[in-house]
């Protein structure tokens, strides 16, 4: 790649990848944008406020004139605030349209929707095929979820070709290692370690680096990293679920982060598991009584 124009949107995408999203809304007014950059902008903007769950705020700006990518981003914020089965058939409807079908925003909010359904198959069909590095990220995660890790790696050494140092390369890396397990989660470790060195301390790092000490056994280390991620955001899934996992490790009451986790977050998978036990705990005791 030519040393071209220097990349104006750069600070704006690593704030958003890196989880620190306000800051990402705040620094948000880049001068001399071209056309496409601005719209990535909106589009990393909107993301933005969908992850800080203003779902409303997006659906009410983004109107139908406007270019695919930022249309998609609404479809997200459709879908994340519960209207799923008709953003599904919106969704299904505008990939098949040849004229569209083929954005790679679009193509990035199936995939993401689709493995909110856990269809990761169908989800893969969507982002399989372009390679932007949001698209071979998610690829990564997809397939650590489907326990690939063998795919994974694939995908990871496809943006280590484009870009070693991204910052997406670094995270899917991150999140392999934690996949793999073993040896390599010291390795995980690193790459927080050096993201809190650079950046903005974010709740995502923070409990990047507390999932990598759990791992480790290190898990007094691992709350104070939680604590301090709760702190940025007393809501926030990952850090109540951790919190949850990590005091039971250390033989601490996890009741309150548990109620926390059931009445923000309903359908975490950690939720849906406690309520499958509780409910197979019940029935036990009624046959039993």
């Amino acid at each position: 790649m030519a040393s071209a124009s220097p990349d104006l949107l750069f600070g704006l995408r690593n704030n958003f990848y890196l989880g620190a999203y306000q800051a990402a809304i705040n620094n948000s007014d880049v001068p001399n944008l071209s056309v496409d950059d601005a719209v990535e902008r909106d589009s990393l903007v909107y993301r933005s406020y969908i992850a800080l769950d203003s779902y409303q705020l997006v659906i009410n700006e983004i109107d139908s004139s406007a270019p695919t990518a930022l249309q998609a981003v609404k479809l997200l914020a459709l879908y994340l605030s519960g209207d799923k089965e008709l953003t599904i058939s919106s969704l299904r409807e505008w990939l098949s349209d040849a004229a569209i079908g083929n954005n790679p925003v679009l193509r990035l909010v199936a995939g993401i929707i689709y493995m909110h359904e856990q269809d990761y198959s169908e989800a893969l069909k969507h982002t399989n095929t372009s390679g932007t590095m949001d698209l071979l990220s998610l690829n990564v995660q997809i397939y650590v979820k489907m326990h690939r890790s063998d795919y994974a790696e694939k995908q990871l050494k496809l943006m280590q070709q484009i870009d070693e140092d991204h910052t997406l390369t670094q995270l899917a890396s991150a999140w392999l290692n934690l996949a793999v397990g073993g040896s390599k989660i010291q390795e995980a470790y690193l790459i927080f370690q050096d993201f809190s060195e650079k950046y903005q301390l974010t709740g995502m790092i923070l409990n990047g680096k507390a999932v990598c000490c759990m791992h480790m056994g290190r898990f007094d280390e691992a709350e104070t990293l939680l604590l301090e991620a709760l702190n940025k955001d007393a809501k926030d899934a990952e850090t109540l679920a951790n919190l949850v996992v990590c005091n039971l490790h250390l033989g601490k009451s996890a009741t309150r982060y548990l109620s926390q986790l059931k009445l923000s977050h309903p359908d975490h998978v950690l939720v849906r598991r406690v309520s499958s036990a509780e409910d197979n705990f019940d029935r036990a005791v009624q046959a039993v009584a």
